[in-house]
């Protein structure tokens, strides 16, 4: 696949997940990790608390903010043997810092709340069954899911390019 197919097929991804079986955080991490060929489930059960911005309160930024920003970390993140060498985060740092940017640029906030009450006129308490219906009805799956693709897609081209980027450090001749 090309870059573009990549990112198309991401968005896909994410959004089918989203709609599927809820989780923002699991399901960008998930579908950017199928598109990159990952297979690693821990880390994926591991984003499992940030949907709705940690544990549904809505009180802490998107989830799928979180799994994009898990992903970007994957591949560019310090390793445990580095935690000592504050330089080896950086790179996470700087790349995670650009996909909230692109983001809060989309949609206007990263705070779960803030975003379904842009999104949906208010903020829905998912542990509140009659929330659960009211938010259905407002169309918080398709919204949601649409914001998700969005966002996997985002970290998507953040990882590509990033390791673009190497690549081409890695091509350059030796003077």
């Amino acid at each position: 696949m090309n870059k573009e197919e990549m990112l198309e097929e991401v968005f896909k991804r994410a959004k089918a997940y989203e709609l599927r079986g809820g989780n923002c955080a699991q399901c960008s991490l998930s579908a950017i990790f199928e598109v990159l060929g990952v297979e690693d489930e821990n880390v994926v059960r591991c984003a499992t608390g940030f949907a709705d911005g940690v544990g549904l309160t809505g009180d802490g930024h998107c989830g799928a903010l979180s799994g994009g920003t898990m992903a970007i970390s994957y591949f560019f993140g310090r390793k445990k043997e580095d935690l000592a060498k504050m330089g080896k985060q950086i790179r996470a740092l700087l790349l995670a810092k650009k996909f909230q940017e692109q983001f809060v640029a989309e949609f206007s906030a990263c705070r779960c709340h803030d975003l379904q009450v842009k999104q949906f006129g208010r903020f829905f308490n998912l542990y509140d069954m009659e929330d659960m219906k009211a938010a259905l009805s407002a169309g918080m799956p398709e919204g949601c899911s649409t914001l998700v693709g969005k966002a996997a897609r985002m970290a998507l081209a953040i990882i590509l390019d990033e390791q673009d980027k190497k690549d081409k450090k890695q091509e350059l001749p030796v003077v």
